[in-house]
């Protein structure tokens, strides 16, 4: 039964989380800062994201902040170079935490999908950006968190921003999720052929009690919805300490391998102590996995690397 207690010391280690100004993100920050990383947490919001850097300081760990808005390429590349000249090419766990759930229909900076354009096209450009400084670490890792939600939906990569069907704000965030899967399953392979010594590793926290249900809430404007949703996460989900858990197992554990995944190990993956997770057959299919490492490299505009 794998806790925070089995997490390696790690010292001399440089980790960069995005969302780290609540929830996941910020536990994950805490929690790798107390065991002696320097933790860069990247946040959208400067004001929340100084919070979040206080909290973390608090406990004597080495954290910065990174300002960071994965709706927006132009500000990707920036915290990739600022994050690049900070560790002076040096990053040992990149963990793609950030993301938003259900939301209404909307566009990113660059005219994507919200959801689509945040939680896969942000993270995937921003991975690439940081491929340098990360293989130069022996065994650095990216990590990346999916959902149970990638088993909602089917990607389609003709029609990725909803533009020639109805929007469905749930539908549209299953799809991102299976993309952060199937991302990651693509870079696990580039990595390997091109014999870097980098891990691609996924994780999903299950249930838990984060912040993204009562902004879902809201951004319906809601006041009935976010009743039931206080009601969710105080009967159904698990607490955000039990929930980062699959994540810092990917990032930190002993074994992991590349294309890993993992989640909470009970209740059908709703709550519970990290473990080998499930994945749809949607996200086991290499093939729709490379025309989405293409087609994300033609939307974003950056060069994928490994090439």
């Amino acid at each position: 039964m794998w806790t925070e207690a089995d997490i390696p010391d790690q010292t001399g280690r440089t980790v960069v989380v995005t969302g780290a100004n609540s929830g996941l993100g910020l536990r994950s920050a805490e929690v790798l800062g107390a065991r002696g990383a320097r933790v860069l947490m990247a946040c959208r919001s400067p004001e929340r994201g100084a919070e979040a850097l206080r909290r973390v300081l608090a406990t004597g760990a080495k954290a910065e902040l990174v300002e960071l808005d994965l709706a927006d390429l132009s500000s990707v590349r920036r915290a990739a170079a600022d994050v690049r000249e900070r560790t002076g090419d040096a990053v040992d766990v990149l963990m793609n935490n950030a993301g938003v759930m259900a939301t209404p229909r909307g566009w990113t900076v660059d005219h994507f999908e919200t959801q689509f354009g945040t939680n896969h096209l942000g993270h995937a450009a921003l991975t690439w950006l940081l491929m340098p400084a990360l293989r130069t670490r022996p065994g650095a890792r990216v990590v990346t968190l999916s959902s149970l939600a990638h088993k909602m939906g089917g990607l389609q990569l003709a029609d990725p921003n909803f533009e020639a069907r109805g929007y469905s704000a749930w539908q549209a965030y299953g799809q991102s999720k299976l993309a952060n899967l199937l991302f990651a399953n693509a870079l696990a392979r580039h990595l390997a052929a091109a014999g870097l010594d980098v891990t691609s590793v996924a994780a999903h926290p299950g249930l838990t009690g984060t912040n993204l249900g009562a902004n879902h809430a809201k951004s319906q404007g809601s006041a009935l919805l976010g009743g039931v949703v206080k009601v969710w996460d105080a009967v159904v989900t698990q607490s955000v300490e039990q929930g980062a858990l699959p994540q810092l197992h990917a990032a930190t554990a002993p074994g992991v391998l590349p294309d890993d995944y993992y989640g909470p190990g009970a209740l059908g993956e709703t709550r519970g102590h990290p473990k080998p997770a499930s994945r749809s057959k949607a996200a086991r299919d290499d093939v729709t996995a490379d025309r989405l490492w293409d087609l994300t490299a033609t939307l974003t505009g950056v060069t994928p690397d490994p090439a």
